[in-house]
């Protein structure tokens, strides 16, 4: 589900770019996402995730490095959240694309994310599945 979740948010933000910064913005496509075994650390559950995306002409345009955590919270609640890095296409090209404009698009991704996540985890058997088709 998590490699779902993440094409579907990729996607979310590139249309949120795409209408700030123009239509080539939307050539981009999530070309990579890499998951790290699930570890546990100090009553806390987490995967390494990475998402990599192209340009059209096969280049870097952005990246993600990040830790995805499930914690317990009071009582029967855990909380969800993802710390990392988001990196904008490297050199001249990225340079180009406002910073402001980028972080939001690339927080809409990944709230996309989350909240995809967090629908699949509280409704397990119905989220994915009937998301896909």
């Amino acid at each position: 589900m998590l490699p779902w979740a993440s094409e579907v948010a990729y996607g979310e933000g590139i249309t949120g770019l795409v209408k700030a910064a123009g239509p080539a913005a939307g050539l981009t496509r999530l070309a990579a996402v890499r998951l790290d075994d699930l570890a546990e650390t100090h009553d806390c559950a987490h995967i390494a995730l990475h998402w990599e995306a192209i340009a059209a002409d096969g280049k870097l345009f952005t990246a993600l490095d990040a830790d995805l955590m499930l914690v317990p919270a009071q009582g029967r609640l855990s909380a969800l959240a993802l710390a990392g890095v988001y990196r904008p296409q490297p050199g001249q090209g990225g340079a180009e694309l406002d910073r402001v404009m980028v972080r939001e698009c690339a927080t809409a991704a990944i709230c996309s994310f989350l909240a995809r996540v967090a629908c699949a985890l509280v409704h397990p058997a119905g989220t994915a599945g009937a998301s896909r088709s």
